[in-house]
C-alpha cells in the first residue's frame, strides 16, 4: 500500500514539472496516507491484543 503512495507522490511531481495545479490531488493524497497510518495503528493493536489472550509474544 505504501508503494502506491509512494508512486502517486512520483505522479504529483511529474505534473508539478508540467506545471499542472496538484493542491487537490495532494490533499487527497494526505488523506490516504492518513487512513493507511491508521489502519496499521489498528492492525497493530489487534495484533497485540490477540498475543496477549492466545500467549504468544
Amino acid at each position: 500500500m505504501r508503494s502506491q503512495l509512494r508512486a502517486q507522490e512520483r505522479e504529483i511531481r511529474m505534473l508539478q514539472r508540467a506545471g499542472v495545479p496538484t493542491a487537490a490531488a495532494e490533499l487527497l493524497l494526505s488523506r490516504m496516507r492518513a487512513k493507511v497510518d491508521d489502519l496499521c495503528e489498528e492492525r497493530e493493536a489487534l495484533r497485540n491484543s490477540g498475543a496477549s489472550l492466545t500467549g504468544r509474544s
